[in-house]
């Protein structure tokens, strides 16, 4: 699976802080918001190996590959002699999460991304990063390639570390004026579905995300990451606290003012 396109580095969230810091914290990013504060609605995600790609001909296939190619000026498909075909997907990167990636230092002191660096250049040092929201990586790959390799594939790009169950793949579509999400089962091949719904991304485009589910799969992350989550919760208490003391201490105020110019 080869790529296309460079993404700018994000920010490390503990390197620089800033006043309008915002927090990272298990209300905000853990656990799934109410339906009523969702600003889109998200398709029921189906079961794992239910939806598999739909089995096409040769022929049928030969026919697509065609009808794709003439609707694209660059980048389109190719068909194999052994019936497999080969194209680009653009992937979505939307991603809230900082994620943890291997760093390296230049001669200059410099810290850079993993990515940027040559093959056998790593080394042990690690930070968090938020990803740049809304990069879109275009991607080369088959109609055998799944959505799990996908996923493999894009985080080894960036030499993400982190558990690639922590990710999901999705699909979006648009409807209504509204933008559906159905996750991806790991199973699922990406460029079959790209080829059944054309080049047209209102129809049909991908995004990587977190792999939101019902309870947060607490074992899936590192000790230095819960770590930094207890630091980062920490901080939200200390905060909210003083808004709180901040907000009774102006009322109390106001009370007392009130009662001076009430007494006789």
């Amino acid at each position: 699976m080869t790529d296309s396109n460079s993404m700018s580095s994000g920010y490390c969230s503990l390197d620089e802080e800033g006043e309008d810091f915002t927090f990272f914290t298990a209300k905000t990013t853990f656990f799934r918001q109410p339906k009523k504060l969702q600003k889109q609605n998200e398709v029921k995600e189906e079961e794992e190996g239910e939806g598999g790609p739909k089995v096409l001909s040769e022929a049928e296939v030969r026919a697509r590959i065609e009808e794709y190619n003439s609707k694209v000026s660059e980048n389109g498909m190719s068909l194999a002699t052994d019936g497999s075909y080969t194209g680009f997907v653009k992937v979505r990167l939307r991603l809230s999460r900082p994620v943890t990636v291997s760093v390296i230092e230049g001669q200059d002191g410099q810290t850079d991304l993993a990515e940027k660096q040559p093959e056998g250049a790593m080394s042990d040092k690690r930070t968090s990063f938020y990803m740049p929201i809304d990069c879109v990586k275009q991607i080369h790959i088959s109609s055998y390639t799944t959505v799990k390799e996908v996923i493999q594939g894009l985080l080894k790009k960036y030499m993400v570390l982190d558990n690639p169950r922590k990710f999901a793949l999705y699909r979006q579509t648009h409807r209504d004026g509204q933008d559906l999400f159905q996750k991806l089962p790991p199973g699922e091949r990406p460029l079959t579905l790209r080829l059944e719904a054309g080049p047209d991304a209102e129809l049909l485009s991908f995004v990587l995300k977190e792999n939101e589910t019902e309870e947060v799969e607490w074992h899936a992350f590192s000790v230095p990451e819960l770590q930094n989550f207890l630091v980062i919760l920490n901080k939200e208490e200390t905060e909210r606290v003083r808004l709180v003391e901040g907000r009774f201490k102006a009322y109390r105020e106001k009370l007392e003012k009130a009662l001076e110019e009430n007494q006789p």
